[in-house]
């Protein structure tokens, strides 16, 4: 019976989805062949025979009968007055099999046995677990809120796997609680010892072109084709399409009647505001688009150095830059042009900076971020606008106002 803890140790694992039985087995015979090695040096004579449904172990030693005193190899031979007293017919040169009981191996053995076991399935397990995500790396993934954590959240799937999405892997605006499911892509396995460790991300532009894919029939299809997507998680993203059939207008079928077919993707990503952009190979044409919605008045390449000098009236500048420069920043990561914006009758206007005598370098800075970075950029706006677009205050713009009328308009 001294079997029992070592066999009971294989069944506990026997009926594992993820191990199959020839290789429980296998595992098990490698176990005790690791045992049998320690124990006498060598385990090639050593015949295994294991039936776990039954709790069956048997363990034989083969070896050669040679004459009393001759043995040169104890593990490999046996004198024959030692053979006689298993079967007294036995002769010298004639081979002798001699069962081995686990209790021969010690009890310690048998413990460190036992351990060695289930240290060995686990590690196939995650061998199993890493492959399989190893496969699923870029596609998108289901799994539930189990614990929150400071610097991650750690999700768990229905197979019990622990997920880990990052802080950094989520979007400004996630916020979710315990038992709440989430949806990201499988960013990167990697085995952490014998562990696998399984990034998800929220952020990364390949989760925004699988949902396109998941939720419009035509990029699941392929009669749509995401060329390139840019984002700045949570705020705004830009995504190029292009279709194959002339028939089928691609901006259109990803955005559906009234938005209704991107609602769901734009809701997913915590409301991020989504430009769908037509593709062409006419560079000038694609960095055009790619500004909207600013209407560009013309554009001047410079392809060598991967430069856009862009002309625009002074009402689509602020448009073009986009709030914090989202806009002009994504436009430049999709085309892979540098942008530089210049507006119409700029010959007549003066930049902010010629005031930095009269107006503090912070509030040059905070109408620079919102695209109003010239006098008449500032004096062509509405009071009430300027504070919605700044983080000034009404009685600092109007200062502002103030000194650029004096210098400006005189």
């Amino acid at each position: 019976m001294e079997n029992v803890a070592l066999i009971e140790s294989f069944s506990e694992f026997k009926d594992d989805k993820l191990i199959d039985r020839v290789t429980l087995m296998a595992i098990l015979e490698d176990v005790l062949r690791n045992a049998l090695k320690k124990k006498y040096g060598d385990d090639d004579n050593f015949d295994i025979i294991i039936n776990p449904d039954k709790g069956d172990l048997e363990i034989w030693r083969n070896r050669i009968v040679v004459a009393d005193g001759e043995v040169e190899e104890p593990n490999q031979e046996i004198a024959l007055s030692e053979a006689q007293k298993i079967e007294p017919d036995f002769e010298v040169g004639e081979d002798v099999a001699e069962e081995v009981k686990l209790v021969d191996l010690g009890r310690r053995s048998i413990l460190a046995l036992r351990q060695n076991l289930i240290s060995k399935i686990h590690e196939h397990d995650n061998t199993n677990i890493y492959k399989h995500f190893k496969e699923l790396e870029g596609e998108i993934y289901t799994a539930e809120v189990h614990h929150i954590r400071h610097r991650a959240i750690i999700l768990l799937d229905d197979d019990g796997n622990e997920i880990i999405l990052p802080k950094d892997r989520q979007i400004p605006s996630d916020f979710f609680r315990k038992g709440e499911n989430v949806r990201g892509i499988i960013e990167s396995v990697e085995l952490k010892g014998s562990k696998p460790a399984i990034i998800m991300s929220r952020t990364s532009p390949l989760f925004l072109e699988k949902l396109f894919e998941q939720e419009i029939p035509e990029v699941f299809d392929g009669l749509i084709t995401v060329k390139k997507v840019v984002r700045i998680p949570g705020e705004k993203a830009k995504v190029a399409v292009d279709s194959y059939d002339d028939r089928i207008d691609p901006v259109g079928a990803c955005v559906g009647m009234k938005g209704s077919r991107i609602h769901g993707i734009v809701r997913e990503l915590g409301n991020e505001n989504i430009d769908v952009i037509n593709y062409t190979n006419n560079v000038q044409l694609f960095v055009t688009r790619a500004l909207s919605p600013a209407r560009v008045t013309s554009l001047k390449l410079d392809e060598e150095n991967m430069r856009a000098e862009v002309l625009l009236k002074p009402e689509e500048v602020s448009k073009a830059i986009g709030r914090g420069g989202h806009n002009i920043r994504l436009a430049g990561q999709l085309t892979g042009y540098e942008i530089d914006v210049f507006r119409e009758g700029a010959e007549e206007d003066v930049e902010l900076k010629e005031f930095s005598d009269e107006i503090d370098a912070w509030i040059i800075d905070e109408f620079s971020k919102a695209g109003l970075d010239t006098a008449k950029s500032i004096l062509e706006q509405d009071v009430n606008d300027l504070v919605k677009r700044t983080d000034l205050e009404e009685e600092t713009i109007l200062e502002v106002i103030r000194i650029l009328k004096e210098e400006f308009e005189d």
